[in-house]
């Protein structure tokens, strides 16, 4: 059984896989060592591996290499190895959960070129091509940045927060935020879509990150809507490193 942590810049996800299967999974704003170390008594995984968006939480390390007899840390492992190669130029840079996310969509997928939609506080926008190789991305604020940031940087323009009902054209201030931000990100990734598509017609568009069930109905084209890309990955990860 392999124990998988998520350090996202709001909670971290917590997934226990067996034989490529989740038997249990959850999300928290704070995890504790004590709870963390309940959960490996609970469950008994003999490997893990952690990817976080920033610094891991160095409580969390030496309880991790301590208790489970192969331990893997995306952040800073060097000797970690990938099933797919990387074109970035400054892959140290490279987001953690942008690596899981391709690497999920690649064991899903490898067989067609790949445009991987991650929409959470950034919505990222990556590429992977046959037989496996990241030729980079693109990111751009989230839903929740945006609503944010024209509260933060504006006088008197209200914070808000999605809602399920979106109008073309707002007739009332909240409205016109709600439409315009909401349809932005649409346009943007329909727009994505489309110059992938045209680029490589059989491409597979993967979508996942929290806001993609938000998302998912409102583009035009038909998606792989999927809120396990990343474990799947780190899973993958786990998996390709014990076969060397």
């Amino acid at each position: 059984m392999n124990l998988i942590l998520d350090q996202g810049n709001t909670a971290t996800k917590i997934v226990l896989v067996d034989r490529g299967e989740a038997v249990y999974t959850a999300a928290c704003s704070r995890l504790t060592s004590e709870e963390l170390a309940a959960l490996i008594d609970r469950y008994r995984p003999e490997r893990g591996i952690i990817a976080s968006v920033a610094t891991p939480d160095p409580a969390w390390l030496p309880l991790l290499r301590r208790r489970l007899c192969r331990f893997l840390s995306l952040n800073d492992d060097p000797t970690i190895r990938l099933p797919i190669t990387l074109g970035y130029r400054t892959p140290e840079t490279l987001g953690r959960d942008r690596i899981a996310a391709a690497v999920g969509a690649w064991t899903l997928r490898p067989e067609v070129p790949l445009l991987i939609i991650d929409a959470g506080t950034a919505i990222t926008y990556d590429v992977v091509l046959p037989p496996g190789h990241f030729v980079g991305g693109n990111i751009s604020p989230g839903l929740t940045t945006r609503f944010r940031a024209l509260h933060d940087y504006t006088r008197r323009l209200p914070l808000i927060s999605e809602r399920d009902e979106v109008p073309d054209l707002g007739v009332t201030t909240e409205e016109a935020i709600l439409s315009g931000v909401v349809r932005g990100i649409v346009y943007e990734m329909n727009g994505y879509i489309e110059t992938m598509h045209a680029k490589h017609p059989h491409a597979a568009v993967f979508l996942t990150g929290g806001h993609a069930p938000y998302f998912d109905r409102r583009l035009k084209c038909r998606t792989f809507a999927s809120e396990n890309l990343v474990w799947l990955g780190l899973n993958r990860i786990i998996e390709y490193n014990e076969d060397k």
